[in-house]
């Protein structure tokens, strides 16, 4: 980073602790390659981990950091087959440590401790997917052997002596999954990576690209294509269903045959909405959603829609929806579960929520949690109010994942107007954390070029009863990518802590009670109250980011919120005792023929190859088979079977002749006489 930017930065922070405002990172986004400066290695088919990876969070780890990687591993549950798991022993796991800087070796090595740094300024939640990314054997996307083909490295602008941070890989130890190059990957460095002075040192062969490159949001579809392949996941582990109501089979979903009227596939509706969520009107033939006409049913007449049948796993469930209301105030959206069971066919069902006075004339954001062991339905009922109504209830994107859901949600109206605006610092409503503590948030747009979000504790009624200063409450606050699909979502998310312990300058508790080092503040309606400093970040997004994606969608932004007890990530994770590994009981055991050694009961043992019709098998898989060889032996053992029995049957005959031609001969004479005397 230049001098003159540098100073820049540090002018901005210094004017945001003048005003209150502490900035986490310094006010810099600072990437990972300012960080992570070591060179990754050749990988293979050895360096893969198993599915579920065993990990340990060391006590190294800053609080903050402990919280957001849980976090990241919610997002690779979401969107892949990959799930993680304290290690249990397991020969071979992840120490997630604080080191210097961000990094991580690329694959498994296969060295039972392997070692992950989440260091300082290391605690954004894709800044931990990347490195999790490289230990499950992804490099970054400009090594790839094409790269010249997309972008042009600048040498000259290179620091001295981290040329070999740009190096490339050949196709030969560095496989693209056949999948396009990717200017979007959270794998990509930024146009500014190891920069020398203000010109950047990777440039886009396709300009549009050159601000897009180094996202650390979240996955790219492209990162998810290669993860999903290279472990070849079939489906997501927490994912249970996405509908934007696009195709007539409308997801699976059916009708109710005990209501008053049905659920229509519509394009718009005269009283509203003019267009669906999805799309928004912008792509001609497509864009619908299902609306209940409640102007044309009686007063608690209600519609029925229910979804296909779902089975849990996790036991919670967070299901998301855009409701749309154009008829009556008094018009209410109801939601059940219909719980599956082997006494009950039918199902049992359940209400779960009432939605109640539905703003008139947009679409509105809901998060609904479910607690679901068993087989079930979502059942959306509209009913119908007692106040006139010109138009009815709409539902559109709706997704439906075993994940929680945020605690509140933030939304701002006529967004735009804001970005650059000096009016543009925002604060929030005020809301409780599930402990009691009112908070804030603050959104700063009033800069040229960055957004900045910070959180603030505010006097609340609860305060006599809660401990202070606050201790290890983990705020997220997450600017929602508005695309219909939840796995294909690429939101921004930051987290920070209350540490008891931090001080400000002058010495007072940060995280004290508010109307002790807060500064007096007033709510739209009058009220007064105090607020505490912000903490946070005023490089949160760039406002050209801001406007990329869905962030913004009809004007509208939501930011989604949660505040929890992390104090228990304090204590130390327990240590397992290491599992002899496979690699250990197999040392003095050879499997032949490409035979695997693997370890039962406490024994090494080979498993030996098969195919449609042929095998391996013996202690060591030193033994051929196959369908020929057993049909052949098959016929030859009948062959040989029939051939001694027949031996056997004319030996018989033989034997049996002779003794009886003896028997004829002794006895002749006798017989000659009986006869004669007969006679």
């Amino acid at each position: 980073m230049d001098l003159w930017t540098l100073s820049w930065f540090l002018f901005l922070d210094a004017l945001l602790v003048i005003s209150g405002l502490v900035n986490v990172d310094g006010g810099m986004d600072q990437d990972i390659f300012d960080i992570n400066e070591g060179l990754n290695s050749i990988i293979g088919e050895n360096y893969r981990w198993p599915h579920t990876i065993p990990y340990v969070l060391e006590d190294s780890l800053e609080m903050n950091a402990k919280g957001v990687i849980l976090n990241a591993f919610e997002r690779y549950r979401l969107k892949t087959c990959i799930d993680f798991k304290p290690w249990a022993g397991e020969a071979n796991y992840i120490s997630v440590i604080k080191g210097s800087g961000c990094w991580s070796s690329v694959g498994n090595r296969r060295v039972g401790k392997q070692e992950l740094s989440i260091g300082e300024n290391c605690d954004r939640i894709a800044t931990v997917q990347h490195e999790f990314l490289h230990a499950l054997g992804f490099w970054h996307e400009q090594s790839r052997s094409d790269r010249d083909d997309y972008v042009r490295i600048m040498w000259d602008r290179i620091l001295s002596g981290r040329e070999h941070n740009f190096n490339t890989y050949s196709d030969s130890v560095s496989d693209s999954l056949n999948v396009p190059y990717d200017y979007t990957s959270v794998m990509h460095y930024s146009k500014t990576a190891f920069q020398n002075g203000t010109e950047p040192t990777i440039v886009t062969r396709i300009s549009d690209f050159e601000d897009v490159i180094g996202q650390r949001m979240d996955f790219s579809d492209s990162d998810l294509l290669k993860l999903n392949r290279l472990y070849n996941c079939s489906s997501s582990l927490s994912f249970m269903d996405s509908c934007s109501f696009e195709l007539e089979n409308v997801c699976g979903m059916i009708q109710s045959s005990g209501d008053n009227a049905d659920w229509q596939r519509v394009s718009q509706v005269p009283q509203g909405p003019e267009n669906d969520h999805s799309n928004m009107g912008q792509c001609q033939g497509s864009g619908f959603f299902m609306h209940f006409d409640s102007s044309s049913v009686n007063v608690g007449a209600t519609a029925v829609l229910e979804s296909r049948t779902l089975y849990p796993k996790r036991g919670f469930q967070c299901l998301q929806f855009y409701l749309y209301n154009s008829g009556s105030e008094s018009d209410q959206l109801n939601i059940y579960i219909r719980e599956y069971s082997a006494d009950n066919v039918d199902g049992n069902l359940t209400l779960v929520e009432e939605i109640k006075e539905i703003p008139i004339g947009s679409w509105q954001l809901y998060h609904v949690t479910l607690k679901v062991t068993k087989k079930f339905r979502v059942v959306f009922e509209g009913r119908k109010g007692s106040g006139t109504s010109l138009g009815g209830l709409s539902i559109d994107d709706i997704n439906l994942s075993e994940t929680r859901c945020p605690h509140h949600i933030w939304h701002i109206r006529n967004f735009t107007q804001f970005i650059g605006s000096p009016n543009g610092t925002l604060y929030s409503p005020p809301f409780y954390s599930s402990k009691g503590y009112a908070f804030q948030i603050s959104l700063n747009l009033t800069h040229v070029t960055n957004a900045g979000l910070y959180f603030h504790l505010i006097s609340g009624a609860n305060d006599d009863q809660l401990q202070w200063p606050c201790p290890w409450q983990q705020a997220t606050m997450t600017l929602l990518d508005q695309n219909p699909d939840i796995r294909q979502r690429m939101s921004n998310q930051r987290s920070i802590t209350t540490d008891p312990f931090m001080t400000t300058d002058n010495g007072t508790y940060l995280w004290d009670r508010p109307s002790k080092v807060g500064a007096v503040a007033f709510f739209p309606n009058g009220t007064q109250f105090r607020r505490g400093g912000g903490y946070g970040t005023s490089a949160f997004i760039t406002h050209e980011r801001l406007k990329s994606r869905d962030f913004i969608k009809g004007d509208d932004v939501y930011i989604l919120l949660t505040v929890e007890d992390i104090s228990h990530l304090n204590s130390t994770q327990i240590q397992a005792t290491p599992i002899p590994s496979v690699q250990d009981l197999c040392s003095k055991t050879t499997c032949e023929n490409d035979g695997v050694c693997t370890v039962r009961d406490g024994k090494a043992e080979c498993r030996c190859r098969s195919g449609e019709d042929w095998w391996y098998r013996g202690e060591r898989c030193e033994k051929r088979g196959s369908t020929r060889d057993t049909i052949v032996i098959a016929v030859s053992s009948t062959a040989a079977v029939f051939a001694l029995m027949l031996i056997i049957t004319l030996v018989s005959v033989y034997c049996t002749r002779k003794k009886y031609r003896e028997k004829m001969s002794s006895n002749g004479p006798n017989l000659t006489l009986q006869n004669q005397h007969a006679f």
